[in-house]
């Protein structure tokens, strides 16, 4: 077994049991469904949906449904677990909307992005290895549920609670990060569509203020739905909350700012404008420049 093999089914085992203890913990208290605790039932959807999608996917060598499958899963799952749990209390259907609105205008978003652009430079060296590929696609089943876990423990609770001055409080924070994803996609989509930028990086708008503002609003919005979700935890349900911090060391650690970060270096490295506006605007964080 090479090293790329055995570090894929590595990643894999770890992920199956990373995602296996936070549905434990977050099936505590929480809602049965023929037996099975929904909020496990809802685990195991995330990562079978991902594996039914790679086998095609593989075949055919694309990864043109991947960010796509992503999102519908986020849409499935949360209207899914909604109608199980049965119980439509104010903050169920409030996290059930958010989550939708989120996961509707990201996935068209990316959907719409790798149409044009034909590839994803991502999947150029995992696409043709059958463990690297499935890692991606396993991964992402990890990703999904993770990022949801705090809002399903939530929504499968046997001890609703009223949404309070905590439901309000993460509904602002939502509008505030959803509001910084979308402006910050949008004015990069239009400075790459004039051909006069094809070769330069984008220094405007919410882009003179943050290097990835669009990171820095997906960190936030899903800070606000963890927030929506915390008062109607209890016990072991508490380790859902890992969700917005997974969220943070996604996009800061792994496959978020780093590969952007080195894709831009390649690109404009040696470019004194690229050097000016790298030391003058935060990675993450928004700021006036200096």
């Amino acid at each position: 077994m090479n090293n790329q093999v055995a570090e894929s089914l590595a990643a894999i085992a770890g992920a199956l049991l990373l995602a296996g203890a936070i549905a434990w913990a977050g099936s505590q208290n929480g809602v049965m469904v023929g037996g099975i605790p929904l909020f496990a039932g809802a685990a195991a959807f995330a990562f079978v949906v991902q594996w039914v999608v790679f086998v095609p996917s593989y075949m055919a060598q694309t990864e043109h449904y991947y960010d796509l499958t992503g999102s519908l899963t986020y849409l499935t799952l949360v209207i899914a677990t909604l109608l199980f749990a049965g119980s439509f209390d104010a903050r169920s259907i409030v996290l059930t909307l958010l989550v939708s609105a989120w996961a509707l205008r990201l996935g068209s978003f990316l959907f719409l992005r790798i149409k044009r652009q034909r590839v994803d430079q991502r999947f150029d060296r995992i696409k043709p290895s059958f463990n690297r590929f499935l890692m991606a696609w396993t991964l992402q089943g990890l990703w999904v549920f993770l990022t949801l876990a705090a809002a399903l423990a939530a929504m499968t609770t046997n001890a609703p609670t009223q949404l309070g001055l905590a439901g309000f409080v993460g509904m602002a924070l939502w509008a505030v990060g959803f509001t910084i994803e979308v402006v910050s996609d949008r004015q990069k989509h239009l400075f790459r569509q004039d051909p006069a930028n094809a070769r330069r990086f984008i220094t405007t708008g919410l882009w003179a203020w943050s290097r990835h503002p669009n990171y820095f609003g997906e960190i936030v919005l899903w800070l606000g739905i963890a927030l929506i979700a915390f008062p109607a935890l209890s016990g072991w349900q508490y380790v859902t909350l890992i969700s917005p911090l997974f969220v943070y060391l996604l996009l800061t650690r792994v496959s978020g700012i780093p590969p952007l970060e080195s894709r831009a270096e390649e690109r404009w490295g040696e470019d004194p404008e690229f050097r000016a506006y790298k030391a003058s605007t935060p990675v993450l964080f928004p700021r006036p420049s200096r």
